[in-house]
């Protein structure tokens, strides 16, 4: 088909919807525009909207395995080829109020020369700079341009949560250097973090290479080779996760060590403190029984002479285990 007409795309109730003009603006959309290779539409649409559920169901632009794969809850990275479209799924950072960044919102592109059908549920911050620059007429100018920079704001919002991540594990490294103890679970959850964010940017970076090295229909050799470099700055991030991955094991180590050490050190007190006052304990036992013929029983300063010699034992003792460097 060369010509799309746009009143295919009525009762879509889409998030944005606007048609590239070719110079890296937009221009007014509507049910008579036309939508060719030259001028592109980007329909964006929450997939859990029932107006948008069912007409990317009912649609004749969508191949039926695409459908699927836009309202699915597959979350993995992945693309898959649909004759000169290509279904791609991402995944990025979470920046939404009340929710923790490593719950990555995923996002599925439909994409091809003419036309860009993406969906989420959960709103994507990053691609707010691509919106921008459109309405600022410095944006894409193709479906594939289009790609490009979704794929590098994408990339560059993991890459500084990337980097947030570091400077916390700086942090914790810190404090341990300082014998400083991190709360409760604040290094498991940490750990959480990188690994669950290592998990999906893996395969994300795969796709990014795969694409770069494809020749597909609704991408050019210049936006390839700008995809190569955005998965090379993916693969220095993911390097950075393994790098901090490591060291969150070393912590624990160390964390462990260092309870370990502390409660050594106690009992070893508490074992010291116990040969200290053993001998006493042995006298004062002795002195206790309740039998007659007790040294001292009848005479009037027997328990403070007897106070005053404990006290000079449990000095004397405590000086030998000082000379014997137990102390």
């Amino acid at each position: 088909m060369e010509t799309i007409y746009g009143s295919v795309f009525k009762g879509s109730n889409a998030i944005y919807a606007c048609q590239l003009n070719g110079k890296g603006g937009v221009t007014a959309f509507g049910e008579d525009s036309l939508v060719t290779a030259e001028q592109p539409v980007w329909q964006h649409l929450d997939y859990k909207n029932p107006a948008s559920h069912q007409w990317i169901m009912n649609t004749t632009l969508l191949p039926f395995p695409v459908k699927e794969g836009l309202v699915s809850d597959n979350i993995r990275p992945k693309v898959v080829r649909t004759g000169e479209g290509t279904l791609i799924t991402l995944r990025s950072v979470n920046r939404n109020d009340n929710a923790r960044p490593d719950h990555l919102v995923s996002f599925r592109i439909y994409i091809n020369d003419k036309i860009i059908i993406s969906s989420r549920h959960r709103k994507i911050h990053s691609i707010d700079q691509v919106l921008a620059d459109l309405h600022n007429g410095v944006g894409a100018k193709s479906t594939g341009n289009w790609f490009v920079e979704i794929a590098g704001a994408i990339t560059d919002e993991a890459n500084d949560f990337i980097e947030e991540l570091h400077d916390n594990l700086i942090e914790f490294e810190d404090d341990i250097l300082e014998q400083k103890v991190p709360g409760r679970g604040e290094l498991v959850l940490l750990r959480k973090q990188l690994i669950v964010l290592r998990r999906y940017m893996a395969p994300q970076r795969d796709i990014f290479i795969r694409l770069a090295s494809e020749k597909l229909p609704w991408m050019n050799d210049e936006e390839r080779r700008l995809m190569q470099e955005i998965a090379d700055r993916l693969g220095r991030g993911i390097d950075d996760l393994d790098g901090c991955i490591a060291r969150t094991a070393i912590l624990a180590d160390e964390i462990t060590s260092m309870m370990a050490d502390a409660m050594n050190r106690r009992t070893y007190m508490m074992s010291l403190l116990a040969m200290v006052f053993l001998p006493t304990t042995f006298l004062t036992g002795l002195f206790g029984v309740n039998l007659g013929g007790i040294p001292g029983n009848e005479y009037r300063f027997g328990f403070g002479f007897f106070t005053l010699l404990l006290s000079l034992l449990m000095v004397a003792f405590a000086w030998w285990l000082r000379r014997s460097k137990w102390l």
